[in-house]
């Protein structure tokens, strides 16, 4: 009974529930609460209790509740506040990640160690700046310069990989998907160019007046433009992903351009309510039933990989902080700087799954991949809050001196 859909709903929503409400009364475990819905998930899943099954519909509701994660991390997004010095190094240091993770990935396949360089190399230059942001939003760190540089990072860490994947992994061929990706882009530049334009006044009123109605058109605005931009993606063959990723951005445009400050507020929260309260917890609850635990723990080798891959992470995402040695003097903040940038799990997640699914990766390397990204959620942030506290404490410099306070999403 419990392996029916309903059933395994309930047990999904059960720890969705429960997960973050042990890490509130318990905050010494200094667990974020996605680390331990995987955990629960791995619990109830096929190699531990094996209460669970991931059916059709339990797997369309994890997909969607990836698309509105990576959907949020596009809406967090402000341009004007990454752009300039902040976002060209991001985008300089990205770069650098990429030619690091694919030369890691290529000495692991040589070695014998992985099946394919690509799925591991893209894998290694993520940032997960959608679990990175309540951390850094409950420390403090965003409205400082250090959290504007962490915020592009952060966008570029998700953007990259997303088009990178989009090019790369389709398994249409190199130049197919360029081209693909070029219609995709003209499609999004037009969506951005509508967004833009000054919304009729009675558009407005309408969507404003849906705040404390049934109608809720603002959130309902919001799923259409990540089912309308995502089966735009997926129809030229590219990543889901990627268009709700775009939808974010288009979105963030359209209610900044029509909303008042009292607005935006109420529809952040209403979006967050539903993304972090229902959606999201679904994806990483399953992602922890599909986490491939037998083919991890049977062998000493596969184990092993999980310390290689989180030292990677940290080589190839956290070396670039060296570029920041003008914006971030003290030496400290750098080192932070890098363990907050080699923070990744939910794209490692994406991508291990296309790798598994075109048999490009094997289970165990993919047990061993997910298995870093969610120690390094657990460790990086601390070791880089550390990092700060004592910089602080020290003589901070002026780069980590708090600026005006900036929402992020505003």
């Amino acid at each position: 009974m419990l392996k029916e859909p309903a059933g395994t709903l309930l047990i999904i929503l059960a720890i969705a529930f429960t997960a973050p409400l042990i890490t509130s009364l318990a905050p010494w475990m200094r667990l974020p609460a996605l680390v331990l819905e995987i955990l629960c998930g791995i619990l109830v899943g096929p190699d531990v209790l094996d209460l669970v099954k991931v059916t059709e519909p339990i797997a369309l509701l994890a997909e969607i509740g990836l698309a509105t994660l990576i959907f949020l991390a596009g809406f967090e997004i402000d341009p004007q506040r990454v752009k300039g010095r902040p976002l060209k190094l991001s985008v300089l240091g990205w770069g650098l990640s990429l030619v690091l993770g694919l030369a890691c990935g290529a000495a692991l396949q040589a070695s014998g160690v992985v099946l394919n360089e690509l799925y591991v190399g893209l894998a290694l230059t993520t940032t997960a700046l959608g679990a990175l942001l309540p951390i850094l939003r409950d420390a403090g760190i965003l409205p400082t310069p250090f959290g504007t540089h962490m915020l592009a990072i952060g966008s570029v860490g998700e953007f990259g990989p997303i088009i990178a994947v989009a090019v790369l992994l389709s398994g249409t061929g190199a130049a197919r998907s360029v081209v693909a990706l070029v219609a995709f882009g003209i499609i999004a530049a037009l969506a951005i160019f509508y967004a833009r334009r000054p919304t009729p006044p009675r558009f407005q009123a309408a969507l404003a007046g849906s705040l404390r109605s049934s109608g809720q058109l603002y959130v309902r605005l919001a799923m259409l433009l990540i089912g309308a931009l995502a089966l735009a993606a997926t129809e030229l063959g590219l990543d889901v992903l990627l268009g709700a990723f775009t939808a974010g951005l288009v979105y963030r445009i359209i209610v900044t351009a029509g909303a008042d400050e009292e607005e935006l507020e109420q529809v952040e929260t209403k979006l967050e309510a539903l993304c972090l309260g229902y959606l999201i917890p679904i994806f990483f609850v399953v992602t922890g039933i599909n986490f491939d635990l037998e083919s991890l723990v049977s062998s000493p080798s596969a184990i092993a990989k999980v310390p290689l891959f989180l030292g990677l992470l940290l080589l190839v995402r956290g070396l670039p902080a060296r570029l920041y040695r003008d914006e971030l003097p003290d030496r400290r903040e750098r080192l932070a700087l890098a363990f907050f940038s080699a923070t990744g799990l939910p794209l490692i997640v994406a991508i291990t799954t296309i790798g598994l699914d075109t048999e490009q990766m094997r289970s165990s390397t993919a047990a061993a991949l997910v298995g870093a990204g969610m120690l390094s959620i657990v460790i990086f942030p601390l070791v880089g809050k550390a990092l700060l506290d004592r910089s602080a404490a020290g003589s901070p410099a002026p780069s980590s001196s708090p600026a005006p306070e900036i929402d992020p999403a505003r």
